[in-house]
Order: C-alpha cells, then structure tokens, then sequence
C-alpha cells in the first residue's frame, strides 16, 4: 500500500498543478508555491535567491525555517512522498529486464543463506581497526558528492546573480514539462521549450542514474539539516525480528532500502538520519518487526538463537550477545542504493 501512496501523492500534486494551471489558478509548485497571502519557495531556491540578490529576502527567510523545521521532525520524508522525482526515474525501470535475484527479493522469497559465523563476523568487526565505531568504515568514506554540488549551486548563484539550478533543477522541470503539454494542447503553443525541458528530464533521471542519492542538492540540504532529525526513525521489535528471535540470516530490509540504511546493523550501512520514511524495509519485513515510532527508545542486545548446525560451525566461539549475533548475508552487508 505504501508503494502504491509514494506513486500517487506525488502524480496527484502534479496533476493538481496542471489542472490550477489550466484554470488560470495561481497556486505554482513545489518549487515556488503560492496561495493568497503564503508564498513559499523551495529552500535551495530560496539560498540561491538571497545570494543572487545579495540581500535577505523576507518570504526566503520565512521558507527556509519552515523547511528546516519540517526537516528535524520529518528527516528526509519530502524525498520519499512529495518529491516527483523518484516516480518519473521509474521510468527506465521499465525499460530494464530483471534478473532472478530482483524477482524473487521483490516476490519475498526467503534467500537459502546461513549466517555468519562467530570467526567471519569478528573478522568483520576488526576490519576498521579498534577504537573506532564502524559506519560501513564511516571514517574511511569519501565525501558526499551532494555536498559538492549544493556548494557549486550556491556558489554559482552568488557569481551569475540568479539560481543557476532552479533551470535544471527536475522538481521544477517536472512541473515545466507539465505547463507545457497544458499549453500545447490547451492554446497551440510551441516553442523549442517543448523539445528542451522533457529532453533535460530525461537525461538527469534517466541516464544519471544516481541523481537522488549522488546529484541532488535538495537532498543534501535535506541531509545536512536532517542530522538534527531524532523522529519516526526505523526500529525493530527484537522479539519479531527474524535473526534476533530465531537466528535466521534475512536481510530483507537493507536491500529493500533504497538510501542503504541497514535498519537491523546500523553499523553496516547509511546513517539512519538519511531515511526517506519509505516504509519499504517495513514493507519487506517478513514478520512486520519494523515500525516508525516518534522517538525510538534504545532496546538492550537480545542473544539471537541458533541452531545446532549454526553452533557447530562456530565450533565452540564465544557467542556474541546483541543485534549482530546473526548478521545478515554477505551479499546483504553493503546493500547497492536504488536511485
């Protein structure tokens, strides 16, 4: 059901968009909404705006601390429900033939795996060294390209003295694109627009696959403020949870996560500020041990079980009590992101 939500507020805010557009109703877009006396902008836009101008713009100013608010309690929820973006990168989806292992992970199948014994997963936990806490070898990760292009965006407005991005900004072209097809089949209208914006969308969500996750600068706002976010973050019930209560490897929620968040080993995979509230790792749950609390309270480690055969490839190591007692699959530790 949730899938289905993320595809349809986004088209339903588009296709409202259109229909105001198309009845001469101001309202705008997510990048620049209006409605009587509110008016709100995008806060990159609204960064942008000030710098280009260099002076502080009231209704900026008014945007950017109702996004930043929203972002503390919300995280990154934009980029998950609102944002039109990751619907319209959908569409190479349809293009592409998927091979068996997406077939049977999207179908649910169980994967035929064994977890990790207790040698290879205190081989795991010396790879980063002592002394230091693992986030997928956090001190040993490149920098967030994101980070790179929100720099060059703001920069590059303060030097031309206009928002460079919102011109190939794709929230914007989306809606572009739609102001466009209302205008040629409403008035008659062409222009090269008609051919300039679709061919822009297309290449930055289609051929730059990793917008989302490597490009965006909406998203790396979002991530930077977001790190203050300590609200609806994923947490696991231990006593459902397959590995802490039965000892079975599943990994089943960090490959459904399409930001790379390992819900059930943090310790593996994105940082948790960065989740979407897509709800496709409670989705992919197979006994629904996921759940988005207001403020998740730290849960003490629970022993994981495990069988005979599990014991006996340890062969008599010490068993390691918490959550990672029963890692997930090798092929389920570094989950690909899904842009």
């Amino acid at each position: 059901m949730s899938q289905k939500l993320r595809i349809a507020i986004p088209l339903g805010i588009v296709a409202v968009a259109g229909v105001a557009f198309a009845a001469n109703v101001s309202v705008g877009n997510l990048s620049s909404f209006g409605w009587e006396s509110i008016a709100l902008i995008c806060p990159v836009g609204a960064l942008g705006t000030m710098l280009a101008s260099k002076m502080m713009v009231p209704r900026a100013v008014i945007s950017l601390v109702l996004a930043a608010a929203a972002i503390v309690l919300l995280g990154r929820a934009f980029c998950g429900w609102v944002c039109p973006v990751p619907v319209v990168s959908k569409l190479r989806g349809l293009f592409k033939r998927k091979d068996a292992a997406a077939v049977e992970a999207e179908t649910g199948k169980q994967l035929d795996t064994a977890p990790l014994t207790a040698d290879e997963r205190a081989a795991l936990k010396a790879s980063c060294g002592s002394g230091h806490t693992c986030a997928s070898c956090d001190h040993h990760k490149p920098a967030d390209s994101r980070h790179f292009i929100l720099g060059g965006t703001l920069l590059s407005a303060a030097i031309f003295g206009f928002p460079v991005f919102c011109l190939v900004c794709p929230v914007g072209l989306t809606f572009a694109f739609v102001f466009l097809l209302v205008l040629l089949f409403g008035h008659g209208d062409v222009t090269w627009s008609v051919v300039l914006i679709p061919a822009l969308l297309l290449a930055e969500v289609v051929f730059f696959r990793k917008w989302c996750s490597h490009l965006c600068p909406i998203s790396s706002f979002m991530s930077l403020i977001g790190k203050a976010n300590r609200t609806f973050q994923p947490a696991i019930n231990d006593e459902q949870c397959l590995e802490t209560a039965h000892g079975t490897a599943c990994g089943r929620c960090a490959a459904a996560c399409e930001v790379a968040i390992n819900p059930r080993h943090p310790e593996l995979g994105t940082a948790a500020t960065e989740c979407t509230r897509c709800r496709a790792c409670a989705d992919a749950c197979p006994t629904s041990a996921i759940h988005f609390p207001l403020l998740a309270r730290k849960q003490a480690g629970t022993e994981v079980l495990l069988d005979d055969a599990d014991r006996g490839a340890s062969r008599g190591a010490a068993p390691v009590a918490g959550a990672a007692a029963a890692a997930p699959d090798l092929d389920d530790l570094e989950p690909e992101t899904i842009s």
